[in-house]
């Protein structure tokens, strides 16, 4: 069995870390490229970086950390926001990036995700999803979760594998910065549905939501945020008891 992941996620904001609630209320975190290296130290298995004002802002992600970044890890580490081309996925990984995330600009140009993963190969390529459940449908936002879509979650996701994803980052906008553990149920349909890995992102608040969204939400990583940075939760410590539980994760 393919051992879980345990992943930090830093959400930069004019190139430092931050981190808030539902998506807003945002709360300074730290450096990004001493948090990272801390966490590979730490025994995290990969780290995504997204800038959650790129896309917001029409800017680029910044390459620059990029670089900085990769000199300093020795994990995978992915990195989102305001990706929109061929050219910008280019230059990321050729700074370093091992993969890319792709959010808006995925749905508003679905064909860039068969060009990205035809010219650089799925392996790299993530596409992240905010969802949040309105009426009982769960519902596709973007640009930070600030624009509403009519995409159904489940629709939308099996079409991002047929084009050629490699993974998805779900995210549940109901559940982010809660600490009131992860959105199990969608993610396990998303799982049953899907043959690409998919990441749990949004509610995590104690080592048993871990636990919960492997078993109960079928996910093959999980992601969090706060309960790293503020430490919370070590790393070390959560894998121990994920072990212990019979859930298979590298030490």
């Amino acid at each position: 069995m393919l051992t879980k992941r345990i992943i930090p996620c830093l959400d930069i904001k004019n190139g430092r870390t931050v981190k808030g609630v539902n998506f807003v209320d945002l709360r300074d975190a730290g450096d990004p490229v001493e948090l990272a290296a801390a966490y590979a130290e730490k025994g995290a298995d990969e780290l995504v970086f997204l800038d959650i004002s790129a896309t917001e802002e029409k800017r680029k992600t910044l390459a620059q950390l990029v670089l900085n970044v990769a000199e300093q890890l020795n994990i995978p580490f992915t990195v989102g926001g305001g990706i929109s081309s061929v050219e910008d996925v280019d230059l990321l990984l050729k700074n370093g990036a091992d993969k890319v995330s792709i959010n808006s600009s995925a749905v508003k140009n679905p064909e860039l995700i068969n060009q990205l993963s035809d010219k650089f190969g799925s392996q790299c390529i993530v596409v992240a999803i905010d969802a949040k459940n309105i009426n009982g449908s769960w519902k596709v936002h973007l640009v930070g979760g600030k624009v509403p879509t009519d995409l159904d979650l489940f629709d939308w996701a099996k079409e991002v594998e047929r084009r050629g994803a490699g993974e998805i980052l779900f995210t549940s906008m109901d559940h982010d910065g809660t600490k009131n553990g992860f959105a199990n149920e969608a993610l396990a349909k998303l799982s049953t549905e899907l043959n690409i890995p998919i990441i749990a992102s949004g509610g995590a608040g104690k080592i048993q939501h871990f636990q919960d969204t492997f078993i109960e939400g079928k996910a093959d990583a999980a992601l969090a945020a706060s309960v790293f940075h503020f430490k919370e939760i070590e790393i070390r410590e959560l894998k121990e008891r994920l072990r212990t539980a019979g859930i298979p994760v590298r030490l």
